[in-house]
């Protein structure tokens, strides 16, 4: 199974936001939010919560998306 790194933290820093801003914007749970931002690696993701930080970033998902191992 691959394992992925969501670049929320990176992205959030590059538009000046906090992880809560991050979540109001996005209409994500804050609690989904930092756990993508402190989990160096995952396994499974929500992809709806994907494609809600990739619309709020104005990044494709492929962006907000590492992959890490395949």
């Amino acid at each position: 199974m691959g394992l992925i790194r969501i670049r929320v933290r990176e992205l959030a820093a590059e538009k000046g936001w906090t992880l809560k801003e991050v979540s109001q914007r996005a209409e994500i749970p804050y609690s989904t939010v930092r756990s993508y931002a402190h989990s160096p690696k995952l396994a499974t993701v929500d992809y709806t919560a994907l494609q809600k930080l990739a619309r709020v970033f104005d990044v494709m998902i492929e962006d907000v998306v590492e992959v890490l191992e395949e």
